[in-house]
């Protein structure tokens, strides 16, 4: 590569020694490396930005993120610092991968992101966290003992796309066990988190306001006795009922009509207060899904801790809906456009530390405000250096 081209091309990737020293490149690069210096050819840093600049662009497997990391060796060693002449093999990813701290990994990444968001002055995005799990469908069935199954939970803040914290568990009726790690103080104070049925806990409700934070979660059959309360008072509310709210909103796209209605009342928060700590309203939520020759309709009700004046009706309908951005923006892109589930890898912390990767490529892409990830793939497979500013350009060009 000539001077003009070297030029050019850090210019295209933003590289200075300025940038570089705030980048998530540097960020990694200060992580303790516990390996032995006996056959250690590649640092943490670059192995993990290798694999982040790959999947960026679109690539799922180790071998895939080996040859697109290679077939670019020759620009990469001109505009990544403290690069080798060789980059690594797959198997090399493997082998290292095996070893990393996926914990700590998550907490450089999403710390370097919310220190981007803070700059933005959006506290407002940070209000609603979600916690939920998802299985690694690639870690079944297997059954060598150092292949067991994983279950990935996950806490998320609905907004921003940031992961929390996260764990690996054997499987989903696991997540009850290690919930307590999630509600700190210091994740929750002044929050609002949402969770799935499975957490309609009384201890977890406790947990949650001991940590200084406000609950809503919803009631279905594994608690029979609140979801028949709760079925029963909105079906045939009482005619003294004094206090009976509605909200309404409705969205259309992709061929379907999805009207909602969510109905919440405090008539309930006395009767429900002996079991329920700190429950101040109730709700019904209608669904309905209606295409050109069908229509299908779910009834889901609940309960939460914040008041009228925290949350009417329409801020419920709105935490409601933020709920699911988990499913569609987390976990059904890591499956989609990362291809999570389909991934083979299975040994040690391996699979653990490619989740933690896929979340903060999906946190990354919403914190550029990316609409279409797939679409975004493609562009930084045909302009890779764009890829190396986002994980190489300083803080303050975010």
């Amino acid at each position: 590569m000539n001077y003009s081209m070297l030029k050019e091309a850090r210019e295209l990737a933003g590289w200075s020694k300025e940038g570089e020293a705030l980048s998530i490149y540097h960020e990694l690069s200060k992580r303790e490396d516990r390996r032995g210096n006996k056959g250690k050819r590649y640092t943490f840093a670059l192995l993990l930005t290798c694999v982040l600049l790959a999947k960026m662009a679109g690539e799922t497997t180790l071998q895939a993120i080996a040859e697109w990391i290679g077939l670019r060796s020759c620009w990469l060693q001109d505009v990544w610092p403290e690069t080798r002449a060789a980059f690594p093999c797959a198997a090399t990813y493997s082998t290292v991968l095996r070893t990393v701290d996926p914990a700590q990994v998550n907490q450089v990444l999403m710390d370097v992101l919310t220190r981007g968001r803070a700059e933005k002055r959006m506290p407002e995005d940070h209000i609603h966290v979600v916690l939920d799990g998802k299985t690694l469908r690639g870690t079944l069935h297997h059954q060598a003992e150092d292949q067991s199954p994983l279950h990935h939970m996950t806490l998320y803040e609905a907004k921003t796309g940031i992961v929390l914290k996260e764990t690996m568990v054997a499987e989903k009726a696991n997540e009850l066990t290690h919930m307590t790690a999630f509600l700190t103080p210091v994740l929750l104070q002044g929050r609002i988190i949402s969770a799935d049925a499975l957490y309609t806990q009384r201890s977890f409700c406790q947990e949650v306001l001991a940590a200084g934070a406000d609950y809503l979660l919803v009631a279905k059959h594994n608690q029979p006795t609140l979801y028949e309360d709760l079925s029963l008072f909105f079906h045939d509310p009482p005619r003294d009922c004094l206090d009976w709210r509605t909200a309404s909103s409705s969205t259309k796209g992709h061929g379907r009509l999805e009207p909602r209605v969510l109905w919440a009342s405090t008539e309930l928060t006395d009767f429900l207060a002996r079991d329920w700590y700190g429950v101040h309203q109730v709700f019904c939520l209608r669904r309905r899904v209606e295409h050109a020759l069908k229509c299908t309709q779910e009834i889901v009700y609940g309960i939460t801790s914040l008041s009228p004046t925290k949350a009417a009706p329409s801020r419920l309908l709105a935490l409601n809906r933020e709920h699911w951005a988990i499913e569609n923006r987390l976990h059904y892109r890591r499956d989609g456009a990362l291809a999570e589930d389909a991934c083979q890898v299975r040994k040690g912390s391996a699979p653990h530390i490619l989740a933690v990767l896929n979340s903060f490529v999906l946190a990354l892409f919403d914190f550029c405000k990316v609409s279409n990830v797939k679409q975004q793939m493609r562009c930084l497979d045909a302009h890779p250096f764009q890829a190396v500013r986002l994980l190489f350009k300083s803080r303050e060009e975010n």
